[in-house]
């Protein structure tokens, strides 16, 4: 069979290769090999179809060839030698895939589950530990405990109490070292070689985790990965940079430093997660982007402007935690956040603190300053609000103990995520934006240095202003907005609301400004202010000439104000203005009412509360009484203690909501004082009752009667002229008679 014959007859696809002719001869089969063997067809499939062909053979030739069955033949290897060419082919089985979760995966295999999936395997030999220069006094002690066990060992002494010493003194040193760590240090840290990576913290948290690959353009840069998982039944999709674990990954990985491929495929999984609805949990860990000359070709700064244009409008919750060390816009272009956490002894930078300090020291040497002025650990940041939150690391960093800083992570995550996914789309893009639009804080009026102030530009009031028709048209669609809400019975729009009132406070202060203009009081007024604010600054009492300025120019601008030109606009706006108040006023009192409710709902449902309560009715119920008059003295007091125990819970409630509770509390006292009262009034009477009884007991004494008789007989005596003897004498009897009646009662 000719070469020509060969090739119109061979057919390549998923069916292998066929034959236009039936009758196949030893010597076509020979031509057939030479020529796949020139043409390098060296593949599986050519291999099982020349054993194809060679069964095709066995409609002439049932002895096979050279002797040797066919069917021995198909089970092992065969040589055929033609023109000094050799040709070796054997059928192998191969491990069929099971995607995407095997039906029986081995228990026995390290990792579990997820190691079926991932080529991201535990590594076969254990890291090798790796001392930093700041830790080495604890080696020392390290070194000494590792002596006593081994002179207790082979002496076979008992060295319990030194081995205790030494490791208190060994948890002592490592505290006092990780709680006082300069800036240099965490960045030591942060670059730790055994720090965990972030597939190390995924297959830690993550209950199921799916690695997806590829930008859709033909690569599939390594240094980033991405992946769907779960962590607690939800669903996210993780985008990661990854470092290597030894010198043959970290070259596998580039380092961690990202082409513009991974920050393409990032890009990809942040439209997929949009398009699905899944959250996006983003780790970083880099030094930065690669800058080599072939990235930037590729467009490496092109990549990461998407990748931040793309993040601020995704309609997903968005969270980053940086993990490692977090360089310059290779960082950021994974890290644009509803929230961006930081483990404790990550560091977040703009430019290495060696590069810093290459630049303005001139020397990688004082990169220990430059650390420390740029800002860049996870507490200065968080100070200055780029950063979130901290994410606790154990004592010696994440790689002392690697699954205690997962769960930590993972942790964070659901409360960041219950704290985003309670946000609706608007609000939670409007989060996003002003995370970023609020960094950079500046003072007003902050004293220049007069060297920096010569060639300052002057500053040019720049306001950007709302035009009344685009005012009134945002005015108008949030009534209806809270028209709309009054009649659903809905809470109004809380944040549109209060953005509505700045805006507004804003337009008011405009239009009185411009008002003060047009009537010739603005120089009166900036004159006042200056007086106002030197007493201000001086911490001293208002001086009633000032008072009195004050209240002259404010009775003048409330009589001319409306002969302003403007004034119809200004009175538009403070009447919006006061209408959106009252709205947001009315809609935080129902809110806080709802919280009030709802916490003395949750006061009168504790169990302690309501056995008391039923308690005290059952003992009312059984004494029979119809009113609290009625009761007797112990069930009163009993009564008032448990109310007096509910009203002290409800006061703690109100107060819990920053309320003012001194009505309440006087309220309470006044409770109090006529229950007390009341108790006090019945005691009063009783006493009343039994001192009127003892007098008519003593009155009706004969003794009694006989002095009073006597002193009768003695007034008679006297007369109408009574002496000085006689005045003595009656005085004294009175005052006998009022003795023995004191004595008496």
């Amino acid at each position: 069979m000719c070469n020509s014959e060969w090739m119109n007859g061979m057919m390549f696809g998923g069916a292998g290769i066929g034959f236009g002719k039936t009758g196949i001869s030893i010597d076509d089969l020979h031509e057939a090999v030479s020529l796949a063997v020139s043409f390098k067809f060296n593949t599986p499939f050519l291999c099982s179809n020349l054993l194809r062909l060679i069964s095709l053979s066995s409609e002439k030739s049932n002895n096979g060839v050279s002797g040797i069955p066919l069917e021995t033949l198909g089970k092992s290897r065969f040589s055929v030698t033609k023109r000094g060419v050799t040709v070796i082919a054997k059928l192998r089985k191969v491990k069929k895939h099971e995607y995407p979760w095997p039906a029986d995966p081995d228990p026995n295999v390290k990792g579990g589950v997820l190691s079926h999936l991932s080529h991201f395997k535990p590594l076969k030999e254990k890291q090798k530990p790796v001392t930093l220069d700041f830790e080495k006094p604890l080696v020392n002690f390290e070194k000494k405990m590792m002596d006593v066990r081994r002179m207790a060992n082979e002496t076979g002494l008992d060295f319990s109490d030194q081995i205790i010493l030494l490791e208190k003194k060994y948890q002592q040193a490592l505290q006092d070292l990780y709680t006082h760590l300069t800036p240099i240090q965490r960045v030591n840290i942060a670059r730790h070689p055994n720090r965990p990576t972030f597939l190390d913290h995924v297959f830690s948290i993550t209950d199921k985790f799916v690695e997806l690959h590829g930008d859709r353009s033909g690569y599939d840069d390594p240094a980033i990965v991405t992946g769907i998982g779960t962590i607690d039944g939800r669903r996210y999709m993780f985008i990661g940079q990854q470092k290597g674990r030894n010198t043959k990954e970290n070259i596998q990985r580039n380092f961690g430093m990202p082409t513009p491929h991974g920050y393409r495929k990032a890009l990809r999984m942040m439209y997929y997660a949009d398009h699905h609805g899944f959250p996006i949990v983003t780790f970083i860990d880099t030094p930065g982007a690669y800058a080599d000359l072939k990235s930037e070709e590729l467009g490496q700064g092109e990549a990461i402007a998407q990748n931040l244009r793309t993040m601020f409008g995704l309609k997903v919750p968005i969270v980053s935690i940086v993990i490692g060390e977090g360089g310059s816009g290779g960082a950021l272009a994974i890290g644009c956040a509803n929230k961006l956490l930081m483990l404790e002894n990550a560091v977040f930078y703009v430019a290495s603190p060696e590069a810093c300090a290459a630049i303005l020291w001139k020397t990688a040497k004082a990169s220990p300053k430059a650390a420390e002025k740029l800002r860049i650990t996870a507490p200065e940041l968080c100070r200055l609000e780029i950063c979130d939150g901290i994410i606790p690391e154990p004592l010696g960093g994440a790689h002392a103990n690697p699954a205690w800083t997962s769960q930590q992570i993972k942790a964070a995550i659901n409360e960041s995520m219950d704290e985003l996914t309670a946000m609706d789309t608007e609000e939670l893009l409007r989060h996003r934006t002003h995370k970023f639009r609020k960094l950079g804080g500046f003072q007003e009026n902050a004293q220049i240095d007069p060297k920096k102030k010569v060639n300052m530009k002057k500053k040019e009031d720049t306001v950007l202003r709302t035009s009344n028709a685009e005012l009134e048209g945002e005015v108008e669609k949030l009534r209806q907005q809270i028209l709309k809400a009054k009649e659903s019975s809905s809470k109004p729009p809380e944040m549109a609301l209060k953005d509505m009132i700045e805006k507004l406070k804003m337009e008011v202060d405009h239009e009185y400004t411009e008002a003060i203009k047009a009537m010739g009081l603005k120089d009166r007024l900036e004159t006042l202010r200056e007086e106002v604010s030197k007493v201000i600054s001086r911490d001293q009492l208002m001086n009633p000439v000032i008072m009195d300025k004050i209240e002259k120019l404010k009775d003048e601008l409330s009589q001319n104000l409306s002969a302003a030109p403007n004034y119809s606009t200004l009175k538009y706006k403070l009447d919006m203005l006061k209408e959106f108040s009252k709205a947001k006023s009315l809609s935080d009192a129902a809110t806080l009412k709802k919280e009030v409710n709802k916490k003395f709902n949750e006061v009168m449902s504790r169990p302690e509360i309501n056995e008391k309560l039923e308690a005290i009715k059952a003992e009312v119920q059984n004494s029979g009484s119809s009113s609290f008059a009625d009761l007797d003295q112990g069930l009163k007091d009993k009564v008032l203690n448990v109310k007096k125990e509910i009203e002290s819970e409800m006061i703690s409630a109100l107060e819990s909501f920053g309320l003012d509770v001194v009505l309440v509390k006087s309220n309470a006292k006044v409770l109090s004082e006529k229950a007390s009262l009341s108790v006090f009034k019945n005691k009063v009477d009783t006493l009343n009752e039994e001192i009127n009884k003892k007098i008519e007991n003593v009155a009706s004494s004969s003794e009694l009667k006989n002095m009073i008789e006597l002193l009768k007989l003695e007034i008679a005596r006297a007369g109408n002229k009574p002496d000085a003897e006689s005045k003595t004498a009656l005085l004294s009897d009175i005052l006998s008679v009022g003795m023995l009646l004191r004595l008496m009662v």
